[in-house]
């Protein structure tokens, strides 16, 4: 319960950052925050083109994308 807690702490903390202020991603465009895909979930799933991938937020703050 207590790794839940740190793990909801850490989401927080990532949403206060301020996007806008932010540099330009590498394709030229403003990031979005991982939260916006996540929306409160551990996982969701992306499908792109015929394939089907898993992105997935650790307890320790990592993403993860597999196939």
């Amino acid at each position: 319960m207590e790794q839940r807690a740190q793990h909801q702490e850490h989401l927080a903390a990532d949403a206060a950052f301020d996007l806008s202020e932010a540099a330009p991603s590498r394709c030229g465009e403003q990031p979005i925050a991982s939260e916006q895909l996540l929306q409160g979930r551990s996982c969701v799933m992306i499908r792109h083109g015929d394939a089907l991938y898993a992105l997935r937020a650790t307890r320790a703050g990592k993403l993860i994308l597999t196939k």
